[in-house]
């Protein structure tokens, strides 16, 4: 037993038998067992009991052991003044300062299923995939369990999405060029792309933006590869970044993006040029934000590639096999999840317009991504057959299951709950 299983008891009311009685034999009736209280204090607010035909109102403190009192140190604590109900789960020993306020103890021990006990212990024991693999059933997932995880992403996103809209003074379209770099440079240059994009003051991108040229250039130099130029195009950038550097009192600071463990088709020097190429794409934002579905996303992305040097290119001054560089429809996927979707949900959510079900309507049209985590879940029954799906169990997945947090999971309520 722990304390957080014995608050999660409380909370959700999962005893075997409700006749509760105080360590003195007293009937114990809990009219409100409180408000959770997952920050400092007593870790039920505003509850109310009736013990020898008193009702009492005030705080309510658990703990696994009645001695956990003292050794939590509550005694000297003013917070802890007002408690009607101390209850543990074994009482182990007298507080008499509790007994001097005629608090009451409430032990739990045998109001409570062995087998839950057992199940959180395995629960947290477990070297699985998720900590419930061994009893998850595919069947038991609540409804609507895919859409209430979307939506904590998306708050979750908008909390990121506020900070920088603060920064740069309700700027969508910064915002979004900053959060497109960092999707373009995945997960090996992410950071290090919004590093380049914010190096940039965003009037700068906006007054060249219509010259893809100048925009590579102005990407390359940043990212310190036009020292030495190799072959011909590749001065011409140079001699770009050197006008532009001049032109608009450019810093000298130089980021230097990794080529290590990524196929060349997913190569820094590709990604940022994909991404000029995007970002010379006249109302990019106003296109996005307009966008009424899936296909009318993807017709921003489909015409952008690579320029031409790169046709015959994955680095500067090496030949490769002539292919143009286009943007695969994967990797717009990513895009689009990753960026535009929450993107959207932030800016018609800022200007107080409900567009809850049709953000959620982007999602269906999405194919599922393919990943370790989705082949985990598919492992386990699960049928995921759309990106609202693969989404949906991605982020329960990095936010309750690998960090184990059972006890906040709807379906880990369920798996307990069951006998």
């Amino acid at each position: 037993m722990t304390e957080k299983l014995l608050q999660y008891l409380w909370n959700y009311k999962i005893f075997t038998h409700f006749d509760f009685k105080d360590i003195e034999g007293n009937p114990v009736e809990i009219i409100n067992s409180g408000k959770w209280n997952k920050d400092a204090g007593p870790d039920f607010l505003e509850a109310s009991i009736k013990i020898n035909k008193l009702v009492m109102a005030g705080n309510i403190e658990l703990h696994v052991r009645s001695s956990d009192w003292v050794f939590h140190r509550h005694s000297s604590d003013p917070n802890y003044q007002n408690i009607i109900l101390h209850v543990v789960f074994h009482h182990d020993l007298d507080i008499p300062e509790l007994a001097e306020r005629n608090v009451p103890v409430l032990e739990l021990k045998n109001y409570i299923d062995d087998n839950i006990i057992y199940k959180y212990e395995g629960l947290m024991n477990s070297n699985e995939f998720i900590a419930c693999e061994k009893i998850f059933d595919s069947k038991i997932i609540p409804i609507h369990f895919h859409e209430g995880n979307i939506f904590k992403k998306l708050e979750e996103k908008s909390a990121e999405f506020e900070e920088s809209l603060v920064l740069y003074k309700r700027n969508f379209e910064a915002v979004l060029f900053h959060s497109l770099a960092y999707s373009f440079g995945l997960k090996v240059n992410a950071h290090i792309f919004r590093q380049i994009a914010e190096s940039i003051d965003f009037s700068i991108i906006n007054k060249i933006r219509q010259n893809p040229l100048q925009l590579e250039a102005l990407f390359f130099g940043v990212s310190g590869w036009l020292d030495f130029p190799p072959d011909g195009q590749t001065k011409i950038w140079k001699r770009e970044f050197e006008f532009l550097k001049i032109k608009f009192k450019i810093p000298d600071l130089k980021f230097h993006p990794k080529f290590l463990r990524l196929r060349p088709p997913n190569f820094p020097t590709i990604r940022l040029s994909q991404l000029a190429d995007l970002y010379s794409n006249q109302n990019l934002f106003s296109k996005i934000i307009k966008a009424k579905n899936t296909d009318e996303l993807y017709d921003i992305f489909k015409p952008v590639q690579a320029s031409g040097y790169w046709t015959c290119h994955f680095n500067f001054g090496k030949l490769s096999k002539p292919n143009p560089k286009v943007l695969s429809k994967d990797f717009t996927d990513i895009i689009i999840l990753n960026t535009v979707l929450p993107l959207k949900y932030v800016y018609h959510r800022y200007h107080k317009e409900e567009t809850a079900d049709d953000i959620i309507k982007f999602y269906y049209h999405i194919t599922a991504e393919k990943n370790s985590v989705i082949t985990g879940w598919n492992n386990l029954g699960m049928k995921i057959s759309n990106a609202l799906e693969s989404q949906s169990l991605i982020y329960h997945y990095k936010s309750s299951c690998k960090e184990k947090n059972c006890l906040s999971c709807s379906i880990g309520f369920k798996l307990l709950k069951e006998s």
